[in-house]
């Protein structure tokens, strides 16, 4: 994000962000991209294949996909219709099938065949917002432009209480603000194993959960049931506000300082009138 201002952190949010940070490399320490790929463009074209769609699906279409088109240039030699037969496991093939030919033809005639390595230049491509732009330029060359923000990111940043924020955008600019540029690609690798395998949208084990029990609000509210921890019941209702309702007035002012302030407005003075009363004039003298 170019010259984008990113929301300001306290050091106190900053040291609770790496502590997560650290948590999760111990727990996932070969965590990576879990689409199946070998070249930049296959990475590229899968992940346009993995919107509205699980990365088990999209590895399960692409070994065909990629042996029939082994090149950019293989995609412009034929139709859509003619892509649609590899990915119809998929759901919105055909569209999908679109976007890929299309890619790739801008692919060939733009860049020379090869897969851009800017954000601007990325953004270009049929298909491809930011998070595809993020899942290339951070899995195939190293390059930390942003968090990648699928479902199971934005539910934990809620959940852990790093952002309140609803849109991808928000949520990823929160997320750049809290943890170093240099484990930006990770960071989004290290949530999806977290919230796949562990604090998981239905059926979690956050009640269980070693990192979930320090960080998340359904684990917060298990640890406090079991212990009766005063402390530990103040952050959790703190991560209930910032986490589940996204409403900043929901939460009162308190000690825990690393989750976001909540927002100072002044109370508007009200004065109630008694019904049918008229309101007293100052007398004159």
């Amino acid at each position: 994000m170019p010259d984008v201002v990113l929301p300001r952190k306290t050091a106190a949010q900053k040291e609770r962000a790496l502590a997560l940070l650290a948590a999760l490399k111990t727990r996932f320490p070969d965590a990576h991209c879990e689409l199946d790929w070998t070249k930049p463009h296959e990475l590229l074209i899968a992940t346009i294949l993995s919107a509205q769609c699980t990365d088990v699906a999209v590895n399960k279409a692409t070994p065909g996909l990629f042996r029939a088109f082994p090149t950019p240039v293989d995609y412009t030699r034929v139709t859509p219709a003619e892509i649609e037969p590899y990915i119809r496991s998929i759901g919105l093939f055909r569209a999908k099938a679109r976007a890929v030919h299309e890619t790739a033809r801008m692919l060939v005639e733009k860049f020379g065949g090869e897969v851009p390595r800017t954000m601007e230049e990325l953004l270009t491509l049929r298909g491809v917002a930011r998070k595809t732009a993020n899942v290339v330029l951070g899995n195939c060359f190293g390059i930390n432009e942003g968090v990648v923000v699928d479902t199971h990111v934005a539910r934990l940043s809620a959940r852990f209480g790093l952002s309140r924020q609803k849109t991808p955008e928000k949520i990823e600019r929160d997320l750049m603000a809290l943890f170093p540029r240099e484990d930006w690609c990770i960071l989004s690798h290290l949530l999806i194993f977290q919230g796949r395998r562990a604090c998981k949208a239905r059926g979690g084990d956050c009640a269980n959960d070693e990192i979930c029990r320090r960080f998340c609000v359904d684990g917060l509210r298990a640890a406090r049931a079991e212990t009766g921890n005063a402390k530990m019941a103040s952050e959790a209702n703190e991560v209930v506000a910032v986490g589940k309702s996204g409403d900043p007035s929901a939460s009162k002012p308190s000690a825990a300082a690393h989750l976001e302030p909540p927002s100072k407005r002044p109370k508007k003075s009200v004065k109630k009138v008694q019904k049918g009363v008229a309101p007293k004039r100052p007398s004159r003298r």
